[in-house]
């Protein structure tokens, strides 16, 4: 078949490759370079965890809230100016996360995307030639005691419910372990079957490569919208014409709610924006990626420096980026780690797709040949491959 791909991510890179191994005709869409700084795809923190099954809905949600609309250092932050718009989507965020069940179900859709994430990745960047992005390490969790560890009881049993297993680490342990991390931090977990990526952005440019040596074209423009007739798809509409299609693929990120509407789709996706900052020339560096919990950011040693990403700032895509969240970032890195400076800080912002459910839409449109592959929120670089995977059995 002669399937479009919309947008050159890591879930449309990987959903080219897998469809091209099918033996399609496939064109992949983007009017930006694949692994490019505006994409979320270049300034995630680079983790490929299977224990990333947690949504970020869970019970009692609800109460933190005027928190979040208050509290402008918070992980979660929400603009005011955005909330009316925002209201449907916080609505059945929370109302995903109101029971135990709900997020048990949600934590085992994840699981099935994410299980075996870091074999997935560690072979598609052998293929590519690129196996050094990729690297099986461990992740680490910090804490500032155990007390604090067993407070998230019910996320870690989401993790156990789900197959992940790990080593508690004492005090002692975790700083012979990592003796760069503060002392505030007296207990750990180490998730030994997380991977991480040390340049989300080269990787998914590596992948991109790998599809056209596979027999995907890569062309640089937008789509316009779509031709349909009669609910069937016929093409991709593009500045330079239409493109006719049997299929199309919409994996175009934050893009992906207005493209759908243009279908006639009302999708619930929003811009869950996220930050980085990174050190090119840190002083020091972890041995392997942690997340202390006390901040809720990745702390990632990439090729390029060293890297905190995270926090959760809920807007419009089009609101201007507010710096003051990277400088939290840059804030904690410091805190976590005594000593740690650079003559080079970066910062980023990009829009993560996120549906107030923490499942991304990996399913057929209503409109018979376009199949969507978006919403994957903190999941998009682990849940890629899976996804391609996936979407090329949908698309037959």
């Amino acid at each position: 078949m002669k399937i479009v791909v919309i947008g050159a991510g890591i879930i449309g890179v990987c959903c080219a490759i897998e469809l091209q191994r099918d033996g399609h005709e496939v064109t992949l869409l983007d009017p930006g370079p694949p692994g490019g700084p505006q994409a979320a795809s270049f300034g995630n923190g680079g983790w490929i965890s299977p224990a990333s099954v947690v949504p970020m809905a869970m019970p009692g949600l609800w109460r933190k809230i005027p928190g979040y609309l208050t509290d402008p250092n918070g992980p979660l932050v929400i603009r005011w100016t955005a909330l009316p718009r925002l209201l449907p989507w916080l609505a059945r965020f929370i109302w995903s996360g109101a029971t135990v069940k709900q997020v048990e179900q949600t934590a085992a859709h994840l699981a099935a995307l994410l299980h075996d994430a870091p074999q997935r990745h560690a072979a598609l960047a052998a293929e590519a030639g690129v196996s050094e992005l990729i690297r099986r390490t461990g992740l680490l969790y910090p804490y500032p005691n155990r007390a604090a560890f067993e407070a998230e009881a019910l996320a870690w049993r989401l993790r156990r419910d789900n197959g992940i297993t790990w080593t508690e680490l004492n005090e002692h342990e975790l700083h012979q372990r990592e003796p760069t991390l503060s002392k505030h931090y007296r207990f750990a977990v180490l998730v030994e079957s997380g991977a991480y990526c040390t340049d989300p952005g080269a990787y998914v440019a590596a992948l991109a490569a790998l599809a056209q040596s596979l027999g995907a074209t890569l062309r640089s423009e937008p789509v316009m919208g779509f031709n349909i007739t009669k609910g069937q798809l016929q093409a991709v509409l593009t500045p330079s014409g239409p493109l006719s299609c049997d299929r199309a693929i919409l994996a175009a990120g934050i893009a992906s709610a207005h493209l759908a509407r243009l279908a006639g789709d009302k999708v619930s996706l929003t811009a869950e924006r996220g930050y980085h900052v990174q050190l090119t020339a840190p002083s020091l560096t972890p041995r392997v990626p942690m997340m202390p919990s006390d901040g809720k950011m990745a702390n990632t040693p990439m090729s390029t420096g060293l890297r905190a990403a995270g926090q959760v700032e809920l807007t419009t895509p089009t609101a201007p980026p507010n710096w003051r969240r990277a400088d939290i970032l840059l804030a904690h890195l410091t805190r976590s780690y005594p000593g740690l400076a650079s003559e080079d800080v970066t910062r980023w912002m990009g829009n993560r797709p996120s549906t107030p459910t923490g499942r991304p839409m990996i399913r057929r449109s209503r409109i018979s040949g376009l199949i969507y592959a978006f919403g994957h929120g903190h999941i998009g670089l682990a849940s890629g491959p899976a996804t391609g995977r996936m979407v090329a059995e949908l698309a037959t």
